[in-house]
């Protein structure tokens, strides 16, 4: 990576922890993105030239690792591995992390920020937006594999639902006190039961070549 980008790379981060620091304490209806640019050292211009949207101020690293994370694990089957089978891997492997996306992160930092997005509509409608979108590119990731197969959409469809649904209720019980280790074997039972499901009607679609 260049000087160039790595300046425009330094610069985004800081707009978007600036933007974060002020919705947080302030509330994200409460502050302008005037104010973002101000508080940043940067014009209101340079402010929209990295985020579109404000909402993307609080959602575009989100958005982001969502769209890379379906390519990755997609394209990160073991051979011989359907692809129900690579997301049930990778959700387990980032439960027992205690990763964000699965909705088992006590971190304070990443409950504030949560609870910023679940009390904001227009976060909470434009994050929907991106899971929207996020559901279609893997679909077409899926169908680039299988052509013509119309399971593809169904499949992407019914990974991406289980994924939400599972996180969102990891989340609920994380707000409603209870520990993240104790809530963890009882997600881990979850998970599997809903890939189940999706391994009964599925099975080996899409299943990785051996080389």
């Amino acid at each position: 990576m260049g000087l160039r980008e790595q300046k425009k790379l330094l610069t985004r981060r800081a707009i978007h922890e600036t933007a974060l620091a002020l919705f947080l304490e302030r509330g994200f209806d409460a502050v302008s993105v005037a104010e973002v640019a101000a508080a940043a050292q940067v014009s209101k211009m340079t402010v929209f030239n990295y985020f579109p949207t404000k909402e993307d101020l609080v959602l575009a690293p989100m958005e982001e690792q969502l769209n890379s994370d379906a390519a990755e694990i997609l394209g990160g089957r073991r051979p011989g591995e359907p692809v129900v089978a690579a997301f049930r891997r990778a959700f387990l492997e980032r439960l027992e992390r205690r990763s964000a996306d699965t909705g088992l992160d006590d971190r304070p930092a990443v409950q504030e920020l949560m609870y910023l997005i679940r009390r904001t509509p227009s976060l909470m409608a434009r994050l929907y937006m991106i899971q929207v979108f996020a559901e279609e590119r893997l679909a077409r990731l899926m169908e680039a594999e299988s052509p013509g197969d119309p399971r593809a959409g169904i499949a992407a469809g019914q990974l991406t639902a289980l994924w939400r649904r599972l996180q969102v209720t990891n989340t609920r019980r994380l707000v409603d006190g209870e520990p993240a280790d104790e809530i963890y074997p009882d997600a881990v039972t979850t998970a599997n039961a809903g890939f189940d499901l999706l391994e009964s009607g599925f099975g080996a679609y899409l299943t990785r070549a051996a080389p």
